[in-house]
């Protein structure tokens, strides 16, 4: 192998890639804030496939390092070895770019316990790590970070070293990619959801949806990221119809398989599921889906805008309205896909799904059950969950 050739850029050699564009696409008036982004791959020498995801690594907010090294007492200029690296490292820089400072485990309040002076910051620290009640003990950790350990126990100070071996990597973060390679093959578009909430009297954000929103610079080669390869993708043939289960930020690779399909001209039908909360705030591409339905390229849209009327309807029920038609396509091939969150909405279109399926095909629970194992087996129903 020719020694000049540079190292192909993955996980472990991430690509410094250029924030290209970055656009909201809910309104202001809505309770969530969807931001659309374009990366770009030149370059990069990488390419990717509709479904697949793309891994970006972010770096901390500065405001949080900062105001948790002060809660701790430390400076940042302490020197401290990462397990299993070799060099040290200053505290600032490991808390910036390497560690979580979410997630704090009961070790962590256990080590503080055996380094606070104070009586009362050892009770209460002794009283949580004892707590009984598995449920409130849980939901006590769950509701703090490590800054929020520190402020509440002032007296404990531990060493720089000793803190940083109880927090974990910082972990890249994967997202749907939006784009079809067909039509932006040095370009990878991602649609995401900000994260912001508040917990235990404090603002909290996502690590890397603010990242992406608030810090990642414009136009600068900076942004360390890769591609992830999916189980997740179209059928091999192009006259096959596709049904798209995606409400909110699920609508993702859906976006990327219609535009696939329209650049390249497959001919088999396209019909998307799309759920939020209200129409006129939360509409995700609503003008590229019209574009779309007019175009041909897509077949059938259904909505599902939850709080725009007094009774909420969500996508499992756009699809039990259209039982008959929904089996009909898959009576024909169709490959059916589901994306977006695991806890509930992909339950509940598998529980949708199985109904529809005893109900049209005249079958058992039992043999619906079974129908939609084979279903899954033949990789015609497909989930990216999560």
């Amino acid at each position: 192998m020719d020694s000049a050739m540079p190292a192909p850029f993955d996980k472990n050699n991430p690509f410094p890639a250029r924030l290209v564009d970055r656009r909201r696409l809910s309104s202001p008036a809505s309770q969530k804030d969807t931001q659309h982004f374009s990366v770009s791959l030149e370059g990069s020498g990488l390419s990717y496939k509709c479904g697949d995801s793309l891994g970006v690594f972010a770096t901390n907010n500065p405001a949080s390092v900062a105001a948790l090294l002060k809660a701790a007492g430390f400076t940042g200029d302490e020197q401290v070895t990462i397990p299993k690296d070799v060099s040290p490292v200053a505290l600032r820089q490991a808390l910036s770019t390497r560690l979580a400072l979410n997630g704090p485990t009961y070790k962590f309040a256990q080590l503080l316990h055996d380094r606070a002076t104070d009586a009362a910051d050892k009770a209460r620290l002794a009283a949580a790590i004892g707590e009984v009640d598995p449920e409130k003990k849980k939901a006590w950790m769950e509701q703090r970070e490590f800054l929020d350990l520190f402020l509440e126990h002032p007296s404990a100070r531990p060493a720089a070293q000793e803190v940083i071996e109880l927090m974990r990597k910082l972990m890249p973060r994967l997202y749907s990619i939006s784009s079809a390679p067909s039509k932006y093959p040095q370009e990878i578009h991602l649609t995401v959801a900000v994260v912001r909430y508040e917990t235990n009297g404090r603002q909290r954000e996502g690590v890397c949806s603010s990242y992406l929103a608030d810090r990642a610079r414009m136009h600068e080669a900076d942004l360390p990221i890769f591609v992830a390869d999916s189980h997740f993708g179209l059928p091999a043939d192009d006259n096959v119809p596709v049904i798209m289960v995606g409400p909110g930020t699920g609508v993702a690779p859906f976006r990327s398989f219609v535009m696939d399909r329209a650049t390249r001209g497959a001919k088999g039908p396209n019909w998307l599921f799309f759920g939020d909360q209200r129409k006129d705030h939360d509409f995700l591409y609503a003008d590229e889906w019209a574009a779309h339905l007019q175009s041909g390229a897509l077949t059938r849209l259904d909505t599902a805008f939850s709080r725009d009327q007094a009774a909420k309807v969500y996508v499992q029920d756009r699809m039990r309205e259209n039982a008959a038609e929904l089996w009909k396509w898959i009576q024909l091939g169709a490959y059916f896909y589901v994306c977006g969150d695991a806890k509930r909405m992909a339950k509940d279109v598998d529980a949708a799904l199985h109904a529809i399926v005893a109900e049209q095909g005249g079958l058992t629970p039992e043999a619906a059950v079974e129908w939609v194992k084979q279903f899954k087996k033949d990789g015609r129903y497909q989930r990216d969950v999560y």
